[in-house]
C-alpha cells in the first residue's frame, strides 16, 4: 500500500464516508488540530516522566485518535464504526488531575509558562488543545460533534496544565509566578 494517493493534489480530501472537503475545511482543522496535539503529547511521553504519567499520556493518545475519528466523519453518510468516548474517558482526567492535587501547593497565582523542557512541553500541548476546543465548538455549531468530543478536550487541557505543575513539582522548579505589574 503506497502512503502517498495523489487525491489530494487539488486542495480536496475525503472525509469517512467519502464526502470531498476542500482541505482549509474547518472538520479537516478540527481534526488536524486533535493530530497535533497528539504529536505534542507523543513528546511530552518520550521525556523522563513516571511509568503511570506515561501510561496515561498512551491512553489519551488513543483517546485523541477516537476523537479524531469521529471527527473525521460525516455523520450523515459514514457506515464505518468509529470507536467512541466514554464518561469514564472524562472521569479518568478528572481522578488523574485530583491525584496531583493532593500533592501540589494550592494555586494562587497565574502560572507564566516555562521552567523546564517537559513543563514548556505541557504547557504547549495545552495551548494546542484550547485550540483543538474552539474548532470543535465551533464545529459544534455547524454540524454533529460528540458532546463529550468538547467536554474531552477541555478537561485535557486542564490535565496538561495540572501535569506541568507536577513535573516542576517533582523536579523542584519554581513555579513561574504572574505578578502582574500595578
Amino acid at each position: 500500500m503506497k502512503i502517498y494517493t495523489k487525491t489530494g493534489d487539488k486542495g480536496y480530501t475525503s472525509l469517512i464516508g467519502g464526502t470531498r472537503v476542500p482541505k482549509h475545511h474547518l472538520r479537516i482543522e478540527s481534526y488536524g488540530t486533535v493530530d497535533e496535539l497528539n504529536s505534542w503529547i507523543g513528546l511530552i511521553r518520550d521525556q523522563s516522566l513516571a511509568t503511570h504519567d506515561k501510561d496515561i499520556l498512551k491512553e489519551i493518545q488513543d483517546r485523541l485518535f477516537t476523537i479524531g475519528s469521529s471527527l473525521a466523519a460525516d455523520q450523515e453518510k459514514s457506515r464505518m464504526i468509529t470507536p467512541d468516548l466514554k464518561p469514564g474517558d472524562v472521569e479518568l482526567l478528572e481522578q488523574e488531575m485530583d491525584r496531583m492535587n493532593e500533592t501540589l501547593p494550592e494555586l494562587r497565582h497565574f502560572i507564566l509558562p516555562g521552567g523546564n523542557n517537559v513543563i514548556s512541553y505541557c504547557h504547549i500541548a495545552r495551548c494546542v488543545c484550547r485550540r483543538a476546543e474552539r474548532l470543535s465548538v465551533h464545529l459544534a455549531e455547524e454540524s454533529t460533534v460528540d458532546e463529550l468530543v468538547n467536554i474531552y478536550l477541555n478537561r485535557l487541557s486542564d490535565y496538561l496544565f495540572t501535569l506541568g505543575r507536577m513535573v516542576g513539582f517533582n523536579a523542584k522548579v519554581t513555579e513561574n509566578q504572574w505578578l502582574p505589574r500595578l
